[in-house]
Order: C-alpha cells, then structure tokens, then sequence
C-alpha cells in the first residue's frame, strides 16, 4: 500500500485541543487565527463545532480540512451554511465546496498563508515539506470550503 492509500487518522491529542478551542471561542477568547465552524450534524441534527483556520485570498474566505474523508467537512458539506465565530463575534456564512480544479490555487496560497497548517500536515504526513506544489497535489483529496456571507 502507498503512503497516499494508507488511511490519515488525526492524533490522539486533536478531539481535546478542539474541545480546549471551542470552549475558549465560547468564553469570548479568541485564539491566534482560529475561528470556529458550528453546523449541524448531518445525522443528528446536533449543533456540531469545529475549530478551524480560514484565511483570505483573492477576496474570498477559505478553509482546507486537515484529513480526507473529515466528518466536519461532511457535516459542512451536508449543511451548506453554518456560523463562523471569533471571540465574541460570530457571522452566518454559506458554505461553498469546491471542485479539485477550483481548489488548486487555494491549496497552493493555503501553504503559504497558513503555516499552523502546514505543521498540522507535515506532522500527518500529508505533506514533507509543505511546499506548494505538495498541497496543489492533494487537489481531490482534501476538501477545500470557500465561505461566503449571508445576507
């Protein structure tokens, strides 16, 4: 089996530091560029939050899921819109997949503008080096979200 066919899991230590993250966001603390994603479960309907990094390029507001098949970003995908929160500030947003060809630009500008998740993907293996070539390769493998305001 291939280092690409092996199934990625997240670390032990990701379900309580997002607890930690979650529970700081809900305190009004934000911390460094993390924002939290709260949908509904897909299957429960149970408000599901997810901390997360988003950033900015050409004008649009994107995430990456740190790992192929995530249940956040099934749960994001299922829901189509959800709320963003920073701190004490929240806004509803429309959730946007987008398609492998569309993602490859924002997984190139992902390496470069996100460095918390290039370590998250180094240290997963998802990456070696973190170069942008190595995220535009992931095109199709990760999902990539772009979030657009509600009015």
């Amino acid at each position: 089996m291939s280092e690409h066919q092996t199934e990625l899991r997240p670390p032990r230590w990701l379900k309580p530091m997002n607890k930690m993250m979650v529970t700081l966001q809900r305190l009004g603390i934000p911390v460094g560029p993390a924002m939290v994603l709260t949908v509904p479960g897909r299957k429960s309907g149970v408000p599901r939050s997810t901390p997360m990094t988003p950033f900015d390029h050409d004008g649009g507001l994107y995430t990456v899921a740190g790992y192929p098949g995530s249940d956040w970003a099934a749960n994001a995908r299922a829901a189509g819109a959800g709320t963003l929160r920073r701190g004490r500030r929240s806004r509803r947003v429309r959730i946007v997949e987008l398609s492998p060809e569309q993602s490859r630009p924002i997984l190139r500008a992902f390496a470069v503008k996100v460095p918390v998740g290039v370590g998250f993907a180094k240290r997963s293996g998802l990456v070696t080096d973190g170069t942008p070539d190595e995220f535009e390769a992931l095109a199709g493998r990760l999902t990539v979200f772009r979030f657009d305001p509600t009015v």
